[in-house]
């Protein structure tokens, strides 16, 4: 009796002695075996992916300043290709530049005429006035005037920065407040009298206005109302459009900036105009190209063709 118990007693240190044992090699190994282990097959995955992106970087860093390499000598190339003179506008070096002494009135009177969303366009387009003429090759003296109410609000809430803009002169008084009445010309489409050739001690006045023809003629009608000097683009005379002859506040400013640095009208509207105006050239004789490659397909077409028509009308 006394050896069985002895034998039972010893049965369960047998057993324990045997888990510590399978214990024990579990732990036998590296780390990183025991950790692979415990991984799902997803993170082991998503861990090698990890490992190898880490391993490429330096290959990728090494990539990205080749490719930089390569622009920067397509570029260098490409400028000695066209002799140096090509010049980006926006990088203009201001020892090129030569102001102008004219000067472009941008009247802003007509902000109670317009929808909240007007006036937010028409922001737009003296935004894009400012930057067209900081980077032009003849800059002008640009005003604003009569700046306050809607206007002056979405530019505080929306572009904060006009407070600092340099190169123009921000009014809130009318322009016939700030220039000399004998000075003013108003550029209205609605004018009898044509624009030939810009007067350098003149200041010239875009109306301010985004109204989608709502109040049709009513810079003309205050250009006669204050008696100032009034007159529209030569627009008519280079070009046939298919919209109405009413311009943009930016477009009337950069077609000026480009007549004064190509001296050509002509070029100045071709530069500016956006193709969805539908912008024609005319020739002197008052046709357009259009009509006159017309009457030229019908003028080349083949004799036995035209004999053919003509038997058929008859």
């Amino acid at each position: 009796m006394a050896a069985e118990s002895v034998k039972s007693e010893t049965l369960p240190q047998q057993e324990n002695d045997n888990g510590d044992s399978k214990s024990s090699q579990k732990t036998v190994g590296s780390n990183g075996e025991a950790e692979n282990q415990s991984l799902s097959k997803r993170q082991r995955k998503k861990q090698q992916k990890q490992q190898k992106w880490e391993e490429e970087r330096e290959l990728r860093k090494q990539k990205r300043k080749d490719k930089k390499q390569q622009r920067r000598l397509e570029r260098h190339s490409h400028q000695e290709e066209e002799g140096g003179e090509v010049q980006s506008s926006r990088k203009r070096l201001r020892r090129d530049v030569t102001p102008s002494a004219l000067r472009l009135l941008v009247d802003c009177s007509f902000d109670s005429l317009m929808l909240s969303k007007d006036v937010g366009k028409l922001h737009k387009q003296i935004q894009r006035c400012y930057a067209e003429n900081r980077r032009a090759l003849h800059p002008v003296q640009l005003y604003l005037t009569s700046l306050g109410g809607q206007l002056k609000q979405i530019m505080d809430e929306k572009d904060k920065g006009w407070v600092n803009w340099k190169e123009i002169t921000i009014k809130s008084e009318h322009y016939k407040d700030v220039v000399a009445k004998e000075e003013l010309v108003y550029l209205t489409s609605d004018s009898p009298n044509i624009l030939e050739e810009m007067d350098p001690t003149k200041a010239y006045v875009i109306g301010g206005l985004v109204d989608h023809n709502h109040h049709k003629g009513i810079t003309f009608e205050k250009a006669k109302e204050l008696g100032i000097d009034h007159a529209q683009l030569p627009l008519s005379s280079f070009v046939k459009m298919n919209s109405r002859k009413v311009l943009a506040v930016n477009h009337v400013c950069e077609i000026i900036l480009a007549y004064l640095e190509k001296g050509s009208w002509k070029e100045a509207f071709f530069t500016v105009l956006p193709q969805r105006k539908g912008a024609v050239a005319v020739d002197k004789d008052g046709a357009d190209h259009q009509e006159k490659e017309a009457e030229d397909s019908d003028s080349d077409s083949d004799p036995e063709t035209q004999q053919h028509t003509e038997k058929a009308q008859t």
